[in-house]
């Protein structure tokens, strides 16, 4: 896939996120503080000496919020992607599943209760690899268990709950 060329602010905010995140510039702006710590005295402790800082920590946060937001909206929509590509190379799962952030608060919440009762029907099967995709649970579920109940290893699972529940 060739790489597109990336616009100025891109190269600037790529930039200002590695500079930003870096040990030096932790150092700096601890400097900073020490450099305005020490001349606290000098100064004597005036409200132009304490609105220095004030501002300067001011500007500097107002400037990071955008750069962090934005540099989380490109990590965000690479998981994204690369969790999309997992659910469309993957055989058992299921589709729906490509570009659920998408959805809306309830609807991830209805899609969340669903998980909740998938997990409950997983826990009553004796093997913990069985899985469901989000397009047949309960019709998965109700199969494997009619096919297990008939096997020994299913039939011990059962005497071996039964015996702890006791």
């Amino acid at each position: 896939m060739a790489r597109k060329k990336s616009n100025l602010f891109e190269k600037f905010a790529n930039w200002a996120t590695v500079a930003t995140g870096s040990s030096s510039a932790f150092i700096m702006a601890a400097l900073v503080i020490i450099v305005w710590i020490i001349t606290g005295p000098l100064f004597k402790y005036s409200d132009t000496w304490q609105l220095v800082i004030n501002t300067g920590t001011t500007i500097v946060t107002f400037l990071m919020v955008f750069l962090i937001q934005k540099s989380q909206n490109k990590d965000s929509k690479a998981v994204h992607l690369k969790l999309n590509e997992l659910l469309a190379s993957h055989q058992g799962a299921s589709n729906r599943m490509v570009n659920i952030e998408d959805l809306t608060e309830q609807e991830l919440d209805q899609l969340n209760k669903f998980y909740i009762k998938l997990s409950n029907l997983a826990e009553q099967e004796d093997d913990i690899t069985c899985t469901h995709s989000i397009d047949a649970a309960e019709e998965n579920h109700n199969i494997k268990q009619t096919g297990y109940q008939s096997k020994a290893h299913y039939q011990n699972a059962l005497k071996s709950r039964s015996k702890k529940s006791k």
